[in-house]
């Protein structure tokens, strides 16, 4: 299936990754709205229904069919992206298939950041089996801070592997390498505030 994307104003995997939610999830413009807004990527509530409209008939038949969990194993690594004016960072993951996992927009490339970035994804599909990331030290610290607290709690036998092997990380490089080739016009709101957020029985927070 091959969709025409051109003329958007933001990335084509953040406008799928709307509509995935909006299709898999049933969830409402307004929840979807939100759940970006807590990524630092803003739109309205009426840009996705506009994208509803367009793609969604040739979308929904396709995830039903394809619908299914992430694998435990992810990519994760970052790029520098240029969106209005401004440079940001793109943290984004991918399974070992392919699939987006989890995205999201910072002005810094630290271990808030990306501690940040983890808690989204972890809420979102629960916690990984292993992570490979790239030689930042950054993306250590912060899974090193989650699987702390892991131990801490009680939850040893859930800790995560990390594999810090670039190599491993082509997917998701390949896949930032068509973000960063493209100057992105897009209004993200104030970057760099993260809401506190409950992730999953643990407090994995900022």
């Amino acid at each position: 299936m091959s969709l025409n994307f051109s003329g958007r104003h933001f990335p084509t995997d953040i406008i799928m990754q709307a509509l995935r939610y909006y299709l898999a999830y049933k969830l409402s413009y307004r929840e979807i709205e939100e759940m970006f807004a807590e990524r630092n990527i803003h739109f309205d509530h009426s840009t996705l229904n506009r994208w509803v409209i367009k793609y969604a008939p040739q979308l929904e038949a396709v995830f039903r069919k394809r619908k299914r969990r992430v694998s435990g194993s992810w990519r994760m690594d970052e790029t520098y992206i240029k969106i209005k004016g401004r440079w940001v960072y793109y943290y984004r993951a991918v399974d070992k298939y392919g699939a987006i996992i989890d995205f999201y927009l910072s002005e810094t490339r630290d271990e808030p950041a990306a501690r940040a970035f983890f808690n989204k994804a972890i809420n979102q599909h629960g916690l990984p089996e292993k992570v490979v990331i790239d030689q930042s030290g950054a993306n250590a610290a912060a899974l090193d801070t989650i699987n702390i607290r892991l131990w801490l709690s009680g939850c040893m036998l859930f800790m995560i592997e990390v594999l810090a092997i670039k190599y491993l990380n082509n997917i998701v490089e390949q896949s930032h390498r068509k973000v960063k080739g493209k100057m992105i016009n897009v209004w993200v709101g104030s970057l760099g505030k993260v809401p506190n957020q409950r992730l999953l029985a643990l407090n994995f927070g900022s």
